[in-house]
């Protein structure tokens, strides 16, 4: 054998299970059972794979647990009676993935990725994708690009194999994360970065076809399910499969980013969750129910009512056409991120799911960096941390911008990696707000960006000279500049209809 993955599968290459030269109509008179579930009982085809790549061998074991419940065996093409099987010779490269169903069907390439995410429910995503117009032959191409670069001939291979090494020392402990150097295949990566990119290029072929505030919700829409496809991708390991209700719940019932805390963290006891600490503390109301022991209703209910007020009545009477934009932004931030959401928080949490509060009362932030790292929309500043901080961290954090010198209070000390990766995180926050907000308005472009590269600055300025922190900076930095984040492009063009739209105005 090939791989060790056969002898998990406890699979031979007897006559007895494959007798004839060709297809059969069924090759397996005594199919192996999946263990564990009653219904994945019956025996629905084999998946091959390239058992001489690092790459795709890491994949099979990856998937292995998934398609066994669901029928579905791992084997290497370079098995004997495969080979025969399919026609394929020793010396031929093999190009492409295979799945030979029990029925005698015979998928490959794309097509084969595509039958097995049909049978898997939180795979419909990549389904529903490939089934847009163009994107079939896109992802055939993108395919046939990855098969080709997968190679062992390829120098891929060796970095691969370094890689897992590296792997076995961070699993010992004798090396760290970055030491070991150890990174996912690529074949692990892509798909979960599929929803991500493949959605809001979906959206953009509607741009002409829908208003301007339909398309804002749209790419937010496709933004935020996409981030959720990838931080749920993560956290699916081979022996922690997700489960539908809480997946569905996260996808569909929560705005948090932190998927593994969400999904895979065991249930508590609500009284427990209440006071571990300061994501409660409201600046508003703070109203603790002594008998169900979780934050009372009254806070995030008073929000909305507040926002609703301020989005329905209020911008009724003012006079200049943008206070009334901005007016109706604050009420429906307030109904939304301080007033749905916390409801949202505080069921999950009774529930027994450690589930904080995006908004953590951003008044009471002191400095910049504080209200960004802890105090306004933490799902979106989880995601800038973990997807684009901490790699370039990881990477750059050993090297400093200049001469290291000892640090004296009052001080700071600016390494190059973190401001590497504080402004790469500001920098990918703006591109992503010109998607919602720049886009759909067709004006205004480059000022979200260069709102948020001020944001990093600003922090940037906080470490460097720890006199100028205080709110007076905080403000002037954070909220004075506002109106480049939804410049009047945004308002005339986007928040005005909308709010006509839904009957504000």
């Amino acid at each position: 054998m090939n791989s060790e993955l056969t002898e998990k599968t406890d699979i031979r290459e007897s006559p007895a299970e494959c007798p004839a030269r060709k297809l059969p109509e069924n090759p397996y008179l005594n199919p192996p059972q999946p263990k564990g579930r009653k219904s994945a009982g019956w025996f629905r085809g084999w998946i091959f794979y390239d058992g001489d790549c690092p790459s795709c061998t890491a994949s099979a074991r990856r998937f292995d647990p998934i398609f066994r419940r669901r029928g579905f065996l791992f084997l290497p093409l370079q098995t004997e009676w495969v080979m025969q099987q399919l026609g394929l010779e020793p010396s031929a490269s093999l190009k492409e993935m295979r799945v030979l169903t029990s029925a005698g069907q015979d998928i490959a390439g794309a097509n084969a990725v595509m039958f097995l995410a049909r049978q898997i429910w939180w795979a419909c995503p990549v389904v529903a994708v490939a089934k847009l117009p163009g994107m079939r032959k896109l992802l055939d191409r993108s395919y046939r690009w990855m098969a080709a670069h997968r190679s062992c001939d390829h120098v891929a291979c060796e970095i691969d194999e370094r890689r897992s090494n590296g792997r076995q020392l961070l699993e010992s402990g004798k090396a760290p994360l970055e030491e070991a150097g150890w990174k996912p295949p690529l074949l692990e990566i892509l798909p979960a970065w599929t929803a991500l990119i493949g959605l809001p290029i979906c959206v953009l072929s509607l741009r002409d076809r829908v208003a301007p505030w339909q398309f804002m919700w749209l790419m937010a829409g496709a933004i935020f399910f996409g981030c959720k496809w990838l931080t749920a991708w993560r956290v699916q390991k081979p022996n922690s499969h997700l489960k539908f209700a809480p997946t569905l719940g996260y996808f569909f019932a929560w705005p948090g980013m932190d998927a593994e805390n969400f999904l895979t963290r065991p249930r508590q006891n609500s009284r427990a969750l209440v006071f571990e600490g300061e994501p409660w503390k409201d600046e508003l109301l703070l109203v603790l129910d002594a008998q169900k022991h979780v934050p009372s209703l009254v806070a995030p209910t008073t929000k909305i009512s507040l926002g609703a007020a301020l989005l329905f009545v209020a911008a009724r009477f003012a006079q200049q056409s943008l206070l009334v934009g901005w007016i109706g932004m604050i009420g429906m931030i307030l109904i939304l991120h301080f007033g749905l959401f916390q409801l949202l928080a505080i069921g999950w949490r009774k529930a027994g799911v450690n589930a904080e509060p995006i908004m953590n009362a951003p008044l009471r932030s002191r400095t910049i960096s504080e209200f960004w790292g802890r105090r306004w929309n933490s799902a979106f500043n989880w995601l800038a941390f973990e997807l684009v901080s901490r790699p370039i961290i990881r990477r750059l954090g050993g090297r400093s911008s200049g001469r290291t010198t000892r640090r004296s209070p009052g001080t700071s000390t600016l390494h190059f990696g973190v401001t590497i990766a504080t402004l790469s995180a500001f920098l990918v926050s703006g591109l992503i707000h010109e998607l919602v907000i720049s886009l759909p308005a067709g004006a205004g472009y480059g000022l979200p960006t260069a709102y948020f590269l001020l944001q990093g600055v600003g922090i940037l300025l906080e470490r460097a000279f720890p006199q100028i922190r205080g709110r007076i900076f905080a403000v002037l930095i954070t909220a004075v500049p506002a109106f480049w984040l939804f410049h009047p492009p945004f308002v005339h063009n986007v928040i005005l209809p909308f709010m006509k739209a839904i009957g504000a105005l």
